[in-house]
């Protein structure tokens, strides 16, 4: 079986036929992931508090990431899979183009994921797409950033903020990030982001209108130890077992009964 492309998203985003990603990071997850048709795995840093019980993010290794990520492409075929780069593996752009290498050659990664906008990411987009290094952005709220936020919560969105966000999000788009994560934000700007941009945006808490929906696998699941937010939905509450409730997830995002107004921020 061939593994979708970025051209099968690019697709999918013209066709306007919702993408789906989940986060995983083994084998037997993202078996279940393909055989419901998840189009694409992201291998989280978020595995630093839902697998290894840390606080936050920060503490994931290059090495974490990339043991996980093995891991993940021995029990999918289908799926594009894509990578977070965990805090600080990108300080300047000729230290995320080493990391970057890695985790696609030993790990496997089809695309790596990055946090943030303006013109120090966007110089590091352009280094690693011009070595031919796929790129996702990543804005909106900003995991690795909690400390300095204090703490995973959503911001305020003033109209200065959101034409700051749609800025970024064009630049990230101009230096050559092929899609774009957009984190707990209103969905009119989820909205009016996905229309603005060529590539797909897949939300995160940004509302139905974006061209695909993330969640964190342990999160849907609802059996995450930290604290949930307001736009998951517990699919194993629904359903009563794993697979059901990772096909259940599938089948909401393709028709878009997910999310509903209640999964939005205001």
């Amino acid at each position: 079986m061939t593994r979708l492309n970025l051209t099968d998203l690019r697709t999918m985003k013209a066709q306007h036929n919702k993408i789906v990603m989940l986060t995983s990071y083994d084998a037997s997850f993202s078996k279940i992931m393909d055989a419901v048709g998840v189009d694409i795995i992201l291998v989280g840093d978020s595995l630093g508090t839902v697998v290894q019980g840390h606080e936050s993010t920060v503490p994931v290794t290059v090495d974490d990431m990339i043991y996980h990520c093995r891991h993940v492409l021995r029990g999918s075929q289908r799926a594009f899979v894509i990578i977070d780069m965990p805090f600080m593996s990108y300080a300047t752009p000729q230290q995320a183009a080493q990391n970057a290498a890695r985790m696609m050659t030993s790990g496997g990664a089809q695309m790596v994921k990055l946090e943030g906008g303006g013109a120090v990411i966007e110089e590091t987009v352009r280094e690693l797409t011009e070595r031919g290094i796929p790129v996702c952005g990543h804005l909106g709220l900003l995991p690795q950033s909690e400390h300095r936020l204090s703490g995973y919560q959503s911001q305020k969105w003033s109209e200065q903020s959101v034409q700051k966000l749609l800025k970024d999000a064009k630049g990230l788009q101009q230096a050559g990030a092929e899609m774009v994560v957009l984190a707990c934000v209103p969905a009119t700007v989820g909205a009016q982001i996905t229309a603005e941009l060529t590539i797909p945006v897949i939300g995160f808490g940004a509302g139905r209108s974006c061209d695909g929906q993330v969640l964190i696998l342990y999160d849907m699941l609802g059996i995450s130890a930290g604290k949930t937010q307001p736009f998951n939905h517990d699919f194993l509450a629904d359903t009563g077992n794993i697979l059901d409730a990772v096909d259940k997830y599938v089948r909401d995002v393709k028709s878009g009964d997910f999310p509903q107004p209640q999964h939005e921020y205001e």
